[in-house]
């Protein structure tokens, strides 16, 4: 009888055993945000410039969408719709994968060979493997094989996009002798970064220069022409929103969407850099408080994800085609040698040309891709910018955001008016041609 109880029990633990390891993975959209999370934070350590870091937003996510697209009818492939992006493999030929599975498994392999500081990722990819492995080892392997699979058929097509090319180009030459050139500026003098970011294949846009933008008004120091004009009210709103010495709302509005990874911080004989997300960065942050307050599922997540991010990724490409045409002079610059030598704006200029801006072009973008998916008046808070010691910010809709993040560069004293109108308009032509141009949705 005893040896009896002692089989018995032994048959139910092992029963119990095979049970668990049948147990299907659940991929939740909250593994994906944090996934997203942790290459957000490990490229604020690699110090990613903006262009860059949409790059690496755009073909995770492309890859993980591609995956859910091929199960779930309400999702369109983006291959034949994108340059030179063939199908993915078929899924039928490996037998017990879960689609979204593969499709985080995909987008983190990506994901990693993108970063600089792989060993950080490692650690959030190996806790994960280890977890679905124990939940149910055949599907996941299943699972990675096929995510795997597809990751390399992704990165061939990547491999393509003119990145590598650039990556050996000369650097910008500045022109000394023209004073309505851009200049590098203080306190680094960084170089112009990124200056062919314009031959980097795009998603969305024929070209780059699609939708070139009208020149900025022709330069001229003469205080009746529309570019001083220009000028010194970028002097003189910075004089105005500081002269109380407290923080007004504009500078909260400029330093809430900052958003440079390149402020450089001097003491004594000692200079460091301060690490920030990067415009993309903050609206993919948007994208996820988006996605989370409807409770979006895994697929609509990873779509609202790859929307977003072509749409950024494909602003950049156009705003620095812009840049490095047009090639104007920051404020900074003429304020400093013609106005004011002492003053300072409220956020540090970036290390590009100022025309147009680039915060702009990209909020615009962003905003009319998630307004397309989220409705007009989506009303939400703001708390992308909490880890920064920076307060949450309410709006009424993506466009509202866009609009401030846009005139947030005029407050910060980084950028005229022309480019801050003239750019998030050139953003919202690019959403528009996402929205109409590209189908992703089956309804």
């Amino acid at each position: 009888m005893k040896r009896y109880i002692l089989i018995l029990i032994a048959g139910v633990f092992l029963m119990n055993c095979t049970a668990k390891k049948e147990e299907p993975i659940v991929v939740s959209p909250d593994q994906l945000h944090n996934v997203i999370d942790h290459v957000i934070d490990i490229m604020i350590h690699d110090i990613f410039s903006p262009p860059v870091a949409s790059r690496i937003f755009a073909y995770p996510n492309i890859a993980a969408y591609e995956i859910v697209a091929q199960t779930n009818p309400d999702y369109q492939t983006l291959a034949g719709q994108l340059p030179d992006l063939k199908p993915i493999p078929e899924m039928d030929t490996i037998s017990g994968i879960n689609p979204q599975l593969s499709a985080l498994i995909a987008h983190m392999n990506i994901s990693k060979q993108l970063i600089f500081s792989e060993d950080k990722f490692d650690v959030l990819q190996d806790s994960l493997f280890t977890k679905w492995k124990k939940m149910n080892e055949p599907e996941f392997e299943a699972s990675k094989t096929y995510g795997l699979k597809v990751a390399d058929h992704i990165k061939e097509w990547m491999n393509k996009d003119n990145y590598s090319q650039t990556r050996s180009m000369p650097k910008f030459t500045v022109d000394t002798d023209d004073q309505a050139r851009w200049q590098p500026t203080p306190p680094a003098y960084m170089d112009g970064i990124e200056p062919h970011w314009s031959k980097i294949r795009p998603f969305i846009i024929d070209s780059a220069s699609q939708f070139k933008p009208i020149p900025p008004p022709a330069f001229s120091l003469e205080k009746d022409s529309d570019f001083y004009k220009e000028l010194i009210e970028v002097y003189n709103i910075s004089n105005d929103i500081t002269k109380n010495g407290d923080e007004s709302d504009e500078i909260a509005i400029a330093k809430f969407w900052d958003c440079n990874p390149y402020v450089s911080v001097t003491r004594g004989h000692l200079m460091f850099a301060t690490k920030k997300i990067t415009p993309g960065a903050h609206w993919i942050g948007i994208t996820k408080i988006a996605s989370k307050k409807i409770n979006s599922n895994f697929d609509d997540t990873i779509f609202a994800y790859t929307k977003v991010s072509m749409a950024i990724a494909d602003g950049f490409i156009s705003c620095w085609d812009e840049k490095y045409r047009s090639n104007l002079i920051r404020p900074e610059t003429l304020i400093n040698q013609h106005i004011d030598e002492n003053w300072k704006p409220i956020l540090q200029t970036p290390p590009f040309p100022e025309y147009t801006s680039g915060h702009s072009v990209v909020s615009g973008a962003a905003a009319t891709a998630l307004t397309s998916i989220y409705e007009e008046d989506f009303s939400f808070e703001d708390d992308t910018e909490t880890p920064y010691g920076l307060p949450i910010r309410k709006f009424n809709s993506f466009s509202e955001a866009a609009d401030e993040a846009a005139i947030s560069r005029m407050y910060g004293g980084i950028h005229y008016r022309s480019a801050i109108e003239v750019g998030v308009d050139q953003g919202r032509k690019i959403g528009a041609l996402l929205n109409t141009k590209i189908k992703m949705k089956n309804n």
